[in-house]
């Protein structure tokens, strides 16, 4: 075998949650660029227009785009249903659907200062972000278990090791009770995403099942210049990551180049955590 080889996932069959946000189309590019067939799942699909050039250029002709509320466990099951009668298996699951607020352009500080958020945001950010990747990974897990083989992939973030520094989201005049901060919720579901996955690594190990987890660091979308030089201060590598810099980690990760590994947690995050 060649050592390009055990990076192929030509066949796979790929759901990858949240697929229709910005990461997770890249995460489903990765994918068909190494032969496999990703499903983008999101409870928004509207803007994937599956029959399209351009959907079949990035994705792969037999790619698919699938509405789905992971916060459901019917759904979920819809879900599983569909993509066995589409492709009669899967192979992988990305769990990469989260509730990610871009503080750098809330202009509602009650929405994210700890004392005033709310139980309903709470609730709401926590069943996106942790319970659909439970429910996900119980209802696809279980069935690549039964199969014997397969992988799950939990994207966590680098705040699932850090404290966030809400130094980076301040704003000039503002008092410090309606200063922004990152949401505590974030950061409970990242860290929270570490710990399932060394669960479900022990728990399926026998099953032929693997799963890891991926912590990444701040992507650069055109941030704010203030924002992204505080940010990129506290990055050894001074910069932050480019859309397209987590997509060989995922391949690795799905792929058999990872075959003996499980229950890890993969960072990749510009050295920030080394400092």
């Amino acid at each position: 075998m060649k050592p390009i080889d055990i990076f192929d996932l030509s066949g796979r069959v790929v759901v990858i949650t949240g697929g229709g946000g910005l990461l997770g189309q890249r995460h489903g590019e990765a994918v068909a660029g190494a032969g496999g067939i990703p499903a983008l799942a999101d409870i928004k699909t509207d803007h994937l227009e599956v029959g399209s050039t351009d959907f079949a250029e990035r994705f792969g002709k037999r790619a698919s785009a699938i509405r789905v509320d992971i916060t459901d466990r019917a759904s979920v099951e819809r879900l599983l249903e569909e993509i066995l009668r589409r492709y009669g298996r899967v192979d992988i699951l990305i769990n990469n659907a989260a509730n990610n607020p871009k503080m750098e352009n809330t202009p509602d500080v009650e929405f994210t200062r700890l004392e005033s958020f709310s139980l309903d945001q709470w609730d709401a950010d926590l069943a996106v972000g942790l319970t659909g990747a439970f429910l996900c990974s119980q209802v696809l897990g279980s069935e690549m278990a039964r199969r014997g083989k397969g992988v799950i992939v939990n994207v966590a973030s680098d705040l699932a090791l850090i404290g966030p520094d809400q130094r980076i989201y301040r704003k000039a005049g503002l008092p410090e009770d309606r200063q922004p901060v990152k949401p505590v919720t974030y950061s409970v579901v990242k860290s929270a995403l570490v710990g399932l996955t060394r669960y479900l690594a022990t728990y399926w190990a026998s099953s032929g099942v693997r799963v890891n987890a991926i912590s990444p660091g701040g992507v650069g979308t055109n941030q704010p210049t203030d924002f992204v030089e505080r940010l990129t201060n506290l990055i050894p590598l001074g910069r932050m990551a480019r859309v397209d810099e987590y997509e060989g980690a995922i391949l690795f990760l799905c792929s058999d180049a990872s075959s003996y590994m499980t229950g890890a947690n993969l960072v990749i995050d510009g050295g920030r955590t080394a400092w």
